[in-house]
């Protein structure tokens, strides 16, 4: 019997859970559609403090425990809570630290002000979420990466995870999204996002703007493949990205039923 493929969604939101944008629930059909037909497939994302661990039956995996997660010279704990899918047999991973994701607000606080360790946050979790896969031992075909906040892990999967096995035959999946915010993600975030001694400082370059879209351009940079997830995208990144040369690219369908998707899923797990 031939094994499913598998397809892993690292995303920013995903409906129920948390929805900041119209992505969110195309990520949770996504994910329902692809595990009916026939993949196999799992879903993590952040466990901000907006998100109600008692509505919606979160719990922590025991077995997953004792992860610390290195950025920038310290050491985050990483805690990891499940959930399944309503209404699919779909398990959702939540990625946790109490420093960085416990506050009741997402990426500003009550007074609109921007958080300044949203940088990272993001490498945190980018990072948080490939070591949650390794600890899984479960190799993914297809890792789909949506949401600003997942930018780096094209370049991490390109570099510093190249040659762990659990990652040895997976191809990666961005989706470009509409720009949500407009403040910059600090001076130090190219020092902090630079995880480990197999990234170049000429690696870190499409991410230089240390913003919204310039997370969104290093993931489109790094991925094998493309996806437009809003109609209003920011224009240098439809010019830069809408057509390049080697990559499958999928435009933005309002009227899509993601079967696209699963076509794209298909031909990348070949």
């Amino acid at each position: 019997m031939l094994q499913k493929k598998r397809i892993l969604f690292i995303a920013n939101e995903m409906s129920p859970y948390l929805e900041l944008t119209e992505f969110a629930e195309i990520v949770n059909k996504l994910a329902i559609k692809s595990n009916e037909s026939g993949f196999e497939v799992r879903c993590i994302m952040p466990r901000f403090g907006v998100v109600n661990e008692r509505r919606h039956r979160l719990h922590e995996v025991v077995r997953l425990s004792g992860i610390n997660v290195a950025v920038d010279n310290d050491d985050f704990p990483l805690q990891i809570k499940v959930a399944s899918l309503p209404n699919a047999r779909l398990q959702v991973y939540f990625l946790d630290n109490e420093d960085l994701f416990k506050r009741k607000f997402i990426f500003h606080d009550e007074e609109e002000k921007w958080f300044d360790d949203n940088g990272l946050r993001t490498v945190f979790y980018c990072k948080g979420a490939l070591e949650t896969v390794k600890k899984f031992g479960w190799p993914p075909d297809v890792i789909h990466c949506s949401g600003w906040m997942t930018g780096l892990i094209p370049l991490y999967l390109k570099t510093v995870y190249k040659k762990e096995p659990v990652f040895a035959h997976s191809k990666c999946v961005f989706t470009i999204g509409q720009n949500t915010f407009k403040e910059k993600l600090g001076n130090d975030f190219l020092k902090i996002a630079n995880i480990h001694a197999n990234i170049k400082e000429k690696d870190l370059e499409p991410y230089k703007e240390g913003n919204n879209t310039g997370l969104f351009r290093g993931g489109a940079t790094y991925a094998d493949a493309i996806t437009f997830g809003a109609e209003k995208v920011d224009k240098k990144l439809v010019e830069e990205f809408g057509k390049i040369r080697g990559k499958k690219v999928l435009s933005f369908n309002a009227e899509s039923d993601l079967s696209d998707y699963l076509q794209l899923y298909t031909d990348l797990s070949k």
